[in-house]
């Protein structure tokens, strides 16, 4: 089946779904139109969905929680940002970069003084760097040379260890069957006294480990929130998710394992 990621062609998201699932890749123009994509059951997704610099990506944690998808993998790849221009940084009218990436590069970028537009990809900021000749753009060693664009400053990022988390993501979830982690979404419904604790307490009492979780606005108002929760597999985890589900409502987003990169 054909996988869907982020386009246009040399985005971060292109470079990671070419090296796992080679050609048979469709770029399309945003993270909601993948997912879009993958609740129709005609593609499987690629999106990503944290950065270690930057956090959670809002849009795929939005998609996560409006379309009936699944997780069905996880892969990290490290992020290397550089900075493509035909003159001077310092001689710069503007910098193109995703939000995403001008957060993960605010030291160097808020430094040089230059004016930053936000746009939709890094290879979109590729794309609009070449309409003016004194305009820069932060982008992927891949784009760079898809675009043919000279590169004047390497590893922009602020952390030399900036990893962003991808999950593959179907229609269909995979068995649990070799899974090490799985994904949850947590809505409370209610707002009381200790009920984060008493959710947390569910896995802490059972010794299960969790590795994320996060809030997102549940849309029903100020200070009401949904969460979302990864943890390790491990003896307990079916308990604990008849547990939780008797105090809040819990949807599985999958359990699965981590995809090895072959980059």
């Amino acid at each position: 089946m054909t996988v869907a990621t982020l386009g246009p062609a040399g985005t971060f998201s292109h470079e990671l779904a070419a090296a796992l699932f080679g050609d048979d890749v469709e770029l399309l123009p945003t993270i909601r139109s993948i997912i879009d994509r993958v609740a129709a059951g005609v593609a499987k997704g690629l999106v990503p969905i944290e950065n270690s610099e930057a956090g959670g990506v809002g849009e795929t944690l939005q998609g996560l929680m409006e379309f009936d998808v699944s997780i069905t993998g996880e892969a990290y790849m490290p992020i290397r940002h550089h900075l493509a221009a035909r003159e001077e940084p310092s001689r710069l009218g503007v910098i193109y970069a995703h939000p995403q990436t001008h957060e993960q590069c605010s030291v160097l970028l808020d430094s040089l003084g230059v004016e930053v537009v936000h746009t939709s990809s890094n290879a979109a900021s590729a794309v609009a760097m070449q309409k003016d000749e004194h305009a820069g753009a932060v982008v992927s060693e891949m784009a760079a040379r898809i675009y043919g664009l000279p590169i004047v400053l390497r590893d922009l990022q602020n952390s030399r260890k900036n990893i962003t988390r991808f999950v593959e993501i179907s229609a269909v979830p995979c068995a649990d069957a070799g899974s090490t982690k799985c994904s949850l979404l947590v809505d409370p419904q209610i707002d009381r006294v200790g009920l984060l604790a008493d959710i947390l307490g569910v896995f802490a009492r059972r010794g299960i480990n969790l590795t994320r979780i996060e809030s997102r606005p549940s849309r029903r108002g100020i200070g009401r929130y949904i969460f979302f929760i990864d943890l390790e597999v491990s003896e307990g985890l079916q308990e604990a998710r008849e547990e939780l589900k008797e105090m809040t409502t819990v949807r599985e987003l999958g359990c699965y394992a981590r995809m090895e990169v072959p980059i």
